[in-house]
């Protein structure tokens, strides 16, 4: 289980993205994150209390866990999901949050003394390239002069799961997985309520398409995927966790492709290869 569950990740992880698509044309991405946020925190309240699981009792521990989760949740799933929502092409999306693995490995060696060898920087840099040749051909034209405005969002989705999966090796990388996640996906609602009410219409179309969308990202995604990835964080270097999200957006075209029909180009395949190959290399000892 323990060789499984990085494949496993990036396989639910890159689903979310085909819940979004599905999901955000009948909401928008806060009212949308909080609805996530709030049944994820219910689902999980009643499985710690059935199971008996223990809850942090030291306030610096929880202070911990909720700002890696308004890290990791809150600001990367709001930023994406916004980017998105005013017009960013999914591809520069893809592509600017696709910078993670190499901030990461520029940050963990400051803050966590993780040394990163020449093997590794190569295979970042290789994987970057990988992922940028598979969403070549989504990236699409945005006018120079309304990129600015959209890019911002992504680069703080980008800032966000960067600290975020280093706060938590850092400072909180071990907690109980049920009752950790109901800290940081409350501390995630209590922010994004306030700012969902300010900026949005709260109005939500229940359609069959968003109701599923809904159910996936709460279910695989909010506590399938996160449970994964909180495990990740515990076992391995923050480098070694950031590499796997280069085979995000190659696992993501397949899904595509498979789902929706989507074209997947010579290049795109290319890309999906050199993506693979900058993952292993960039594996750690």
């Amino acid at each position: 289980m323990a060789r499984l569950t990085p494949l496993l990740f990036v396989l639910l992880w890159s689903s979310g993205f085909i819940g979004a698509k599905l999901g955000l044309p009948y909401a928008e991405p806060l009212t949308f994150l909080l609805l996530r946020y709030l049944l994820v925190i219910a689902l999980l309240s009643l499985l710690a209390f059935a199971t008996r699981a223990p809850w942090p009792r030291d306030a610096r521990q929880i202070a911990h866990i909720g700002v890696s989760g308004l890290l990791v949740h809150a600001l990367y799933l709001g930023g994406v999901f916004t980017a998105i929502h005013h017009g960013l092409p999914a591809g520069i999306t893809a592509l600017v949050v696709g910078i993670q693995p190499l901030l990461t490995a520029l940050v963990a060696g400051l803050l966590l003394g993780e040394h990163v060898s020449r093997r590794q920087w190569a295979g970042l840099a290789l994987g970057f390239a990988g992922v940028a040749m598979v969403v070549a051909h989504k990236t699409g034209s945005v006018e120079l002069a309304t990129l600015g405005g959209m890019i911002l969002p992504a680069l703080a989705a980008l800032l966000g799961i960067t600290l975020g999966t280093l706060y938590q090796k850092r400072f909180c990388p071990h907690f109980d997985l049920r009752t950790g996640a109901v800290v940081q996906f409350g501390a995630s609602a209590l922010v994004t309520l306030p700012v969902a009410l300010a900026t949005e219409s709260m109005h939500v179309q229940w359609h069959g398409a968003f109701v599923f969308a809904l159910g996936w990202l709460v279910l695989v995604l909010s506590i399938g995927a996160i449970t994964l990835l909180n495990l990740l964080i515990r076992r391995g270097s923050a480098v070694n966790v950031a590499r796997l999200f280069y085979l995000t957006p190659p696992t993501t075209a397949l899904l595509a492709w498979a789902i929706f029909g989507e074209t997947l180009t010579g290049l795109a395949l290319a890309g999906m290869a050199a993506a693979v190959t900058g993952v292993w290399l960039a594996k750690g000892r």
